[in-house]
């Protein structure tokens, strides 16, 4: 099994929505960059330490910080607080 944390295609699909537009070029692999993104954050590494899986990790960096900026997160945080459909309470 691998130690590498993956975000599943279900659990993008949720997200998706809070994503911004892509401008001229498509971003790189949304998936891989927020699945990078949280294994960095979840082990406290810093993001050079980050493996090689989830790609550079100056895009990693720069996506944290560009969408972190734009409340990119703070949405996605905000949407997954909602009590789910059968009115049970999530925990982040």
């Amino acid at each position: 099994m691998s130690d590498y944390y993956w975000l599943t295609e279900a659990q993008m699909e949720r997200l998706r929505p809070h994503f911004p537009k892509s401008r001229g070029v498509p971003r790189v692999d949304d998936r891989r960059v927020l699945s990078g993104i949280i294994y960095v954050k979840r082990n406290g590494l810093q993001w050079r330490d980050a493996p090689s899986v989830y790609g550079p990790h100056k895009t990693l960096y720069n996506r944290f910080v560009r969408w972190s900026r734009m409340g990119v997160f703070a949405r996605i945080f905000k949407d997954l607080a909602q009590p789910g459909r059968d009115g049970d309470t999530i925990m982040i």
